[in-house]
Parts: structure tokens; sequence; C-alpha cells
């Protein structure tokens, strides 16, 4: 019993007291308003937008100080579609985006009466992205930080009976009093129906249309109630001029609460006391009973009955105000998602009728229940296949009140990593050499994008100057753009060349794209057949295993592909692995290559041949023209024309007087080690030498067999240099590139035997 006990009592500290709260009369409700209003007057679309914000946060804009920055935003959506979800959707970032800017028109009022459908083929996960949705907005619905209030009225007997008594008759009176005592011990009954008695003194009446309580003021008064309400403070500016809040003014309450105030104000005379028995409570989301949200699928066969009531209710309203013609507690089935979300999934079948007969609903925000107007201001989301658009498109009207969003297949390679990781586990990353999972990635997304863009031929114009590291079609640069990443392989020109305008038109071009090639399905079918077919645990899959499975072993997969867009995937792949042997064996002394910085920064300003005292380092120096020489050939690389060589001297002597003495030493007392040029100069001196890094050991075999020989007996036997060498690039390439030992020793092997080094040269 105790153990009994103990688990009870568990299970209520852990439930959350917000889980238990109740209804609080009006003036109670205007104080929890008047803390929070930002928080109280938000209608469904701006609740949904703090949630999906509140489960993504601000993201990561990799460069904000890019003037030509267009905020396209890397977004963690993961707590919003992954955590908690039994089948998680993966949002790629150019969904992302386009979901965050979506919710901001929401956020900012500036949403239309429309049906915001997402369209996508099949395969694209959909479902699954609006499932997650729904079961997040429902969970954060009903919390605190996403709590909204629904007025509920609780008319007192005693109040409205001292107005009525002496002019009703008595058998009537008798009457009536027969029909409440019958009607209190229906209590559990009237709970089922929805009706909740509050006692014997009062009858409880909720609204069926879930109404934010302060639309029952009448909308005539309540610029002035709001402006009595509130202090002059920026809260209240905001709400008097901003869009958000524009629906708090214009709304109307339903007809069931319309009609309750007007019947209320003739026996009361006062709005004051009618707004006595307004009461406030949590509006409490529950998809599974349609409350806040429904759902239908296409085989979900309509409702036989359009029109709702509560037949006990209504005798306990008529009884109350003793007119049964005042109030008519009627509300049809789009009631109970009113201020909430109405969702289609997929187009077909019966959703094709239901939305259909959304066009009214949507085009004037109400609809006919009976000889009653209610109003309907809910959140239409909908699911569609582009193949279902023709069942549409014969209602010309109605396409104005649909807007489509694009769910296509992911296009962003790290997404595509990441689902291939969420089915088969994050030990496969084990199985590859780094970078082959992600290009893996790269084919199947190949196969879902256009071949020609317009805006990237309007950006580059030659891309052939790129077909050492990228197809002629630009895909795969593309696919880097779409990540948020600019490639270091790009020119500096083309890096500002890419303005903001061309951003935006390279974006809104992928809209156009992932609504044909390898499916969602197919490509986890793909992987899935790959990776069990090459994963093995005493060796890694490397590229030419991934180029041969589409190439040879299963070449109608190929087929699917861009044309030459293998190839150039291993060229890439080739240049980027070269660049990491390089990186990873290079020594750089970074204090001398700082001191030959400064001392070339001196020199240059003294014709040779002269000896003098470099001011920053100290170093005597014998400036000639063979000084010189030695240094820009660090610079621009070796073999560089003199011609080059006079035109960079004269131009970095030019932008050291004018800028980098004058006004950043002189005026902004920077040292020479935080100017501008000096960075610029220490940079191109680092990539110059990594260039070369690598030359003095391609014609000795002696280091490529010693890098076979890294780890046994036999590395011990060569020379100490050869040892120290090997070994710093084996180590460099694991810590900064993640390769294994294995790994590690067959890419440098893999470098050295394709001569990639001369293959490229100074690429």
């Amino acid at each position: 019993m105790d153990t009994i006990s103990r688990a009870l009592q568990h299970m209520d500290r852990s439930v959350n007291a917000w889980d238990h709260r109740g209804s609080v009369p009006f003036e109670e409700f205007l104080r929890i308003l008047v803390a929070n209003p930002a928080l109280v007057l938000r209608n469904v679309f701006q609740v949904f937008h703090d949630m999906v914000m509140s489960h993504i946060g601000v993201g990561i804009d990799e460069t904000p100080d890019d003037p030509e920055s267009i905020h396209y935003v890397s977004y963690d959506c993961r707590k919003l579609f992954v955590e908690g979800s039994d089948t998680p959707f993966f949002a790629d970032r150019l969904f992302a985006n386009r979901l965050v800017s979506l919710v901001e028109t929401w956020k900012r009022g500036a949403q239309q009466n429309k049906i915001y459908v997402f369209e996508g083929p099949p395969g694209s996960g959909k479902s699954t992205f609006l499932n997650n949705l729904l079961m997040k907005f429902e969970t954060y619905a009903n919390t605190a930080e996403g709590a909204r209030h629904e007025a509920v009225w609780r008319l007192d007997r005693q109040t409205l009976g001292g107005f009525t008594r002496h002019e009703t008759a008595v058998f009537l009176d008798k009457l009536s009093k027969l029909l409440e005592e019958y009607e209190f011990n229906q209590e559990e009954l009237f709970e089922a129906e929805g009706a909740m008695p509050a006692g014997d003194d009062f009858v409880e009446i909720p609204c069926p249309s879930h109404d934010n309580p302060v639309l029952v003021i009448p909308k005539q008064l309540r610029r002035q109630f709001f402006d009595d309400l509130f202090k002059n403070d920026e809260m209240k500016w905001r709400l008097f001029t901003e869009k958000e809040f524009d629906w708090v003014f214009r709304g109307t309450c339903c007809t069931v609460c319309s009609s309750i105030y007007q019947a209320l104000l003739a026996r009361l005379k006062s709005p004051a006391a009618v707004l006595r028995m307004l009461h406030a409570r949590p509006y409490h989301i529950n998809r599974r009973m349609g409350e806040g949200i429904s759902v239908f699928n296409p085989g979900d066969k309509p409702v036989r009955q359009n029109v709702f009531t509560n037949e006990m209710l209504q005798s306990r309203i008529n009884a109350v105000l003793r007119d049964s013609n005042q109030v008519k507690y009627l509300f049809s089935q789009y009631a109970k998602t009113n201020n909430g979300i109405y969702a289609l999934m997929d187009i077909k079948g019966h959703n094709t009728d239901r939305l259909i007969e959304l066009h009214n609903i949507v085009s004037e925000g109400v609809h006919k229940v009976d000889d009653l107007e209610e109003n309907v201001d809910s959140l239409f989301l909908a699911l569609m296949n582009p193949e279902d658009k023709s069942n549409i498109e014969s209602y010309q009207s109605f396409l104005d009140r649909i807007q489509y969003i694009k769910i296509p297949y992911v296009l962003d390679l790290n997404t595509e990593v990441e689902i291939y990781r969420n089915i088969f586990g994050k030990q496969i990353d084990h199985s590859f050499l780094p970078r082959v999972l992600h290009n893996f990635a790269r084919i199947i997304i190949s196969s879902r994008m256009n071949e020609r863009s317009y805006a990237m031929n309007d950006w580059i114009p030659e891309p052939h100057r790129y077909s050492m590291y990228c197809d002629f079609n630009l895909q795969l640069l593309r696919m880097e753009i779409y990540t948020g990443h600019f490639p270091a392989w790009l020119t500096e020109e083309d890096r500002k060349k890419l303005t903001a305008k061309r951003r935006r038109m390279i974006i809104a071009e992928s809209e156009q794209e992932g609504d044909r090639g390898f499916s969602g399905r197919d490509a986890i079918k793909i992987f899935g057949d790959f990776y069990s077919t090459y994963a093995r645990k005493d060796k890694l899959i490397t590229m030419t295993t991934l180029t041969s499975y589409f190439t040879k072993v299963r070449p109608e997969l190929g087929k699917q592909l861009p044309a030459g867009f293998l190839e150039s995937l291993m060229r890439l792949y080739n240049f980027t692995i070269l660049q990491e042997v390089k990186e990873s064996l290079y020594y750089f002394n970074e204090e001398q290559i700082s001191r030959d910085v400064q001392n070339y920064l001196f020199a240059i300003n003294f014709e040779p041949v002269v000896d003098e005292t470099c001011t920053w380092t100290g170093d005597k120096l014998h400036i000639t023209e063979t000084y010189l020489e030695s240094i820009e050939n660090r610079l621009l690389g070796a073999g560089a024309e003199r011609e080059k060589r006079l035109v960079f001297r004269v131009a970095t002597q030019k932008e050291y007087a004018s800028r980098t003495l004058a006004q950043e030493i002189l005026f902004e007392g920077k040292k020479i080690t935080d100017t501008a040029l000096y960075h610029d100069l220490f940079d191109r001196y680092v990539f110059n030498l990594k260039e070369k890094a690598l030359d003095p050991f391609l014609e000795n075999e002696n280091f490529r067999r010693a890098i076979k020989d890294f780890g046994r007996e036999e590395f011990k036997t060569y020379d100490k240099r050869i040892r120290d060498d090997v070994t710093f690039l084996i180590n460099n390439l694991g810590t900064k590139y993640r390769y294994t030992r294995n790994g590690a020793k067959e890419v440098c092997i893999y470098v050295i035997d394709n001569d990639l080094a001369k293959t490229y040269g100074r690429a």
C-alpha cells in the first residue's frame, strides 16, 4: 500500500498546476491582460508563430556583417519536428526559411482569409510534417506559455430572477422551478454535453466558438475601454497602431455570446453588470475531441449533422432568461476550431468537397447555421500532391484564396545525411571516409534539381572556369549555397558579384525544384542497399566504391543523374582531399611569417639598393630587388612574372601609404599587425606556402612507403625526419578532418598515386 500511495502522490506532484486551471471573473481576466497584454491578446496565427519560434530559436546567420546578406538563416528544427515524435520530419534549410517567412507574416497580422496548402510530391513527408506540427501546437497551446482564454458565461439566477419575478405569471414561475429541479439532477449529463453547472445559483454557458473574452465588449466601445484600461506606454501605442492587434478592434464575438450580451443588457441595463457575468477560462486544445484542432483524411465521411446544439443547456438558458427566443445555442463543426486549426490531409476524396465548402467561409469569414451567421476565424491548412490540383482548378475565384507552400524533396545535403543517420543509426559515419557520405547525398540531390539555372548563369556566365571543382551546370555550387556555404574555390571577383538580388534569385529558383528525381523513400531504399552491400568493419567506403555503385552495379540509377555529374563530383572530391593533405602537412612558423610581412611593408617604401632597420621588427634589412622578389614569390606564388610583381608592389605601397599608415596607424592608433593590409598579406603568404607543402615529398618514394607502414614495426626503420613528417600528417588529418588512422593512410596514398598535386597545379 505504501508503494501505491507513493506512486499516486508522485503523479499528483508531476501534474502541472496549469493543467487544473479554471475560469476566472472578467475583472480578474483584465488584471491578467494588463499584466501581459502581448501574451493574452493573441489569435491562432500569432500563437502558431510563437510556437514555431519558441522551438527553433532565432537561427544562425553565418555572415551577419555581409552587406549582401539576405538573412538566409540556419534554423535548428529538431525540437519542432524530431524530438518527441514517433516519425521525425527533417526540414532542410530552404523549407525552414520558407516556413519562418510564412509565420512571420502571420505574427505581423498580415494574414488574409486564405487556405494555406502545403504542396509536395509523394514521399516528401507532408503528412509527417503536418502531424508533428499539430502535435507540437497542441502541446504548446495547453501550457502557460501558449495559453489563450475563451469566454464562458455564468448567469446568476438570483440576480436575473430579481428583475423578472414580479412580471412572471405564478404558473410559469412554478413550472420554471420544476424544470430547474429536474435539470439539477442531471448535472453529470450536462457535463457530458458541454454545459458545466457551477452550482445551483449559476448557469454556465461556454462560448461554442472559443472567442477571446475581449470580443464580447461591443466593438464601438473597445477603443475607449482599452484607452482607459492601459497606461500611456509603448504597449498601448503598439496596441492601437500595429497591425498585429488589428483583430482586437475589428473582430466580433459569436452569435451566441452577442445574443447573451444583448439579452442581459436588456435586463440589467448596465454593460458593467453584464460583464460581471462573463468569465474567462483557458482555451484547451484537444485534437482527438476536435476541440481547437480538427484533422480530416480523404476517406473520412461527412458528418450527417451539420448543426449542433445542447438541448439541456438551451433549456437552462431559456429558464434563466425567461425567453426561449433571445438566445439560440446553435453552432456548426467550424465553431469547434474557431481560433484554432482546421486541417485537410490530401485534397482528394471527401476532402475535395470539404475544401470547396470552405470557399464562402474563407471569402466572407462567416458560415450560415440555420438562420444565424457564425464567425469563422480559423487557420486553414491542407496538404496536396501536385497532381491533385486538377480537383480544384475549375474554381477560378477560389484559387485566389489559396496560398501554396512547397514541401519538396530535401535539397540540403546536410539534412539528407541526417535522414540517413536517423534511419540507419549514427554509426554509419564510421563506415565512410570523410566526405564520402555527404557525396552520396549530393548524388541523390542532383536528381532532384533543375539542370540549368538562369540565376546561376546570370551570376557566372562562364562556368567552365570552375571545371576542376564543379559541374558545368553549377549544381554542386548551388548545393553549397543551399546549405549557406560559399566554397573556398570561388574567386574573390565572383564572391563580390554575388549580390543580395542574385542570392534571392538563386534561393527563389529552389521553389521549382525537388518535385522529381529520387523521392525520400527511394533515397532511403537506395542507401540501405548501398550500405548493406559495402559497409565492412575492416574497410572504409571510398569515392571509388561510390561512383562504381552508380555506374556499374546500379547503372539504371546513374542514368537518372545529370550528365557528367559523377565525374565532376569526383574532381571536386579530389581537389578537396588534396587541400586537406596539404593543410595537414604544412608546418608554418607564424612568428617568422609575421616578421617577413612586416619587413616587406617597410621595405617597399625604399628604392633598392639600400640598408635600413625595420621600424616594427628591428631587423636590419639589405633591401634589394632580389630581397623583394623573394618575398613576393611567397605572396604571389613561385614563378610570378616580373611585371605582375611590380604591379602588385606599387599597389601595395599605395595602399600602405594612403590607408594603412595615414588612417589605421596614425589616426586610429592601430599596430601594424592589426591593419587590414597586414592580414591580407599574411593570409596570402600562408596560402602559397600550403600550396607547395606537398612538393618536397612527391618524388620521395620513401615517404609513400612510410605512410603505408605507419603504425607497424617497419615504420621505425625510416629516417627521423620522414617519421616526423608522416606522423604529423596522419595526426593532423585525424584531428582536423576526422580521419581514422587507416582512413588517413588511405587518402594520402590516393593523393600521391593519382598525382593530384600535379593535376590541380596551382588550383
